[in-house]
């Protein structure tokens, strides 16, 4: 059985598995850890992948709304007006913890919190994000590749 960890200190999530344990760098918010909604803040505790979306996407293929728009992050797409691209895979997060991430004003799968892919000039180890779990296109397909609906993710 796998599991991931997420630690907001280090800008690190870590995969483990009766195999391998592989450390990826990230982005979390950038206004800190918090489970509120529209916080924009990273929520913290115990979660499982409830979906995975994005299965075959090209590296770089941007999704609104969960949804692939059919094109590919390029340089060029820099001049639109978001810096919260979410690219080539999607893994939604669901909390645990009734009260604390789980229903109600602090429910993380009702504030879309993902671990997904950004853009590559996109810098990580630092927090950044709108509250997602930020991370290198490469990584986030190798992750993808790794885990089932249903792996556990602590945030801490």
């Amino acid at each position: 059985m796998s599991n991931i960890f997420v630690s907001i200190a280090d800008q690190l999530l870590t995969f483990n598995s009766t195999k391998q344990v592989i450390t990826y760098p990230v982005s979390t918010a950038k206004l800190g850890p918090g489970e509120k909604k529209n916080s924009y803040c990273t929520p913290r505790g115990k979660h499982i992948i409830r979906a995975k979306i994005g299965t075959n996407a090209l590296r770089g293929e941007i999704f609104k709304s969960r949804r692939s728009t059919g094109e590919v992050y390029l340089d060029s797409k820099k001049k639109e007006k978001t810096n919260d691209w979410i690219l080539t895979r999607i893994l939604w997060l669901s909390g645990m913890e009734l009260g604390r991430n789980r229903l109600g004003n602090v429910d993380t799968m009702q504030r879309d919190i993902y671990i997904h892919g950004v853009p590559d000039d996109v810098p990580l180890n630092v927090p950044r994000s709108k509250g997602c779990i930020n991370m290198n296109n490469d990584d986030v397909i190798e992750l993808f590749d790794l885990v089932d609906i249903g792996t556990s993710v602590l945030i801490k």
